[in-house]
């Protein structure tokens, strides 16, 4: 039910959690090998005894992450509206000067998350029907991921990914280029024609190797090619968009709006993949979906190495967002998914490449406490 106040709900207190964990098997990509990972839990009370969740991605260093959120945001929000969110962030944006990024996006991710989780408390709404959800009960998701190994590691982790159902999955590419196209084409004929594959390089390669493996992928029928190249290169981008004929994707490195907008507004991108807990929370994702959508790109929440409240919130959007296509879901299994709150993670959720949306208050999850500080980062 709704919460009966005679007033605004007020904040009360923001708390940081720095959290970490060993990953059940490493991930390898084309940047390293990441066997530990770290997220923060944020928590958002209201004098309503009203409390949200958010999660921010701090992978490494959480500690410095919990300091900002405590000693840079919370003074800005304790005794304020918690409802008044559009407002929170363009302050909170303020806590530091220069071009908008880093740590400190990162950081608000997490308050903002935690603010639309006490809204929807508040309304008795879960998030998806206070952004305006279309009335999506069930999202589709693809399997992350494939990592970049040896061809038997790779040919069985693939493998297994099928036999959970998936029917869309990611493989991880890195250098020499020679032997990633050779890697392409043996997960296709493992995959069969029948599976969607798409390849993420983690910016492995420059403009003449994107071109090369690029080619590779559209003649084994890839559907896209994430993060071929840095980030800040934009102008590459565009080069590779028509040098090549494979769809790109790209976003996850994006913080805020305007570092989507060139290689959206030019449809250089065909997908766009922000995350929730890096890219200034629900508010500045939704406004990047929804600028996707105004150049007819495709909506793909990227959540790799994240928490369960990271994967709900994606969730959520994902269930509003007319221009989704599909979210990632990652089969890690980690503590961070299966330990932290009453929600099962998606790769235990998923069927057959589907994943029920959830339908309680806010984001629809409850923290295990426990599992918090089992989970703290050592100081």
């Amino acid at each position: 039910m709704a919460v009966e106040t005679n007033g605004d709900i007020l904040i009360s207190d923001v708390i940081a959690y720095p959290l970490t964990q060993k990953l059940p098997q490493p991930t390898i990509t084309s940047w390293g090998r990441y066997d530990e990972v770290s997220i923060v839990l944020v928590e958002v009370r209201t004098d309503a005894g009203i409390v949200g969740i958010g999660e921010t991605l701090a992978r490494f260093a959480p500690h410095a992450y919990a300091h900002l959120i405590e000693d840079a945001l919370k003074p800005r929000l304790v005794g304020q509206p918690a409802g008044n969110i559009a407002a929170h962030w363009a302050n909170m944006r303020r806590a530091l000067s220069g071009r908008a990024g880093g740590m400190l996006l990162e950081a608000i991710s997490g308050v903002d998350i935690a603010l639309w989780d006490i809204l929807g408390k508040a309304a008795d709404l879960p998030v998806h029907a206070l952004l305006g959800g279309i009335g999506r009960k069930r999202i589709d998701v693809y399997a992350a991921a494939v990592n970049w190994r040896d061809d038997a590691l790779m040919e069985e982790q693939l493998d297994e990914l099928l036999e959970q159902g998936f029917r869309q999955i990611k493989i991880k590419m890195a250098s020499p280029v020679a032997d990633a196209c050779r890697k392409i084409e043996l997960m296709r004929r493992r995959a069969g024609d029948e599976v969607a594959l798409c390849v993420d390089a983690n910016w492995a390669y420059g403009l003449d190797e994107a071109v090369e493996v690029g080619k590779a992928l559209a003649d084994c029928g890839y559907v896209w090619f994430e993060e071929p190249l840095a980030p800040e290169n934009e102008q590459g981008y565009e080069e590779l968009r028509r040098l090549c004929d494979v769809p790109l994707a790209a976003g996850e490195s994006n913080f805020t709006v305007d570092q989507a907008k060139r290689l959206v507004t030019s449809r250089t991108l065909s997908v766009l993949q922000p995350d929730v807990a890096r890219a200034g929370g629900i508010t500045e994702t939704r406004r990047m979906a929804e600028l996707a959508r105004a150049f007819d790109v495709d909506y793909a929440p990227h959540i790799g190495m994240s928490g369960i409240v990271c994967e709900t919130a994606s969730v959520h959007l994902s269930a509003a967002m007319p221009n989704f296509r599909i979210m990632e879901c990652e089969g890690d299994r980690s503590p961070f998914k299966t330990e932290l709150a009453d929600l099962a993670p998606g790769c235990l959720r998923q069927k057959d490449g589907t994943l029920d949306v959830p339908q309680g208050p806010g984001l629809g999850l409850q923290i295990n406490w426990d599992a918090v500080e089992r989970l703290r980062a050592p100081e």
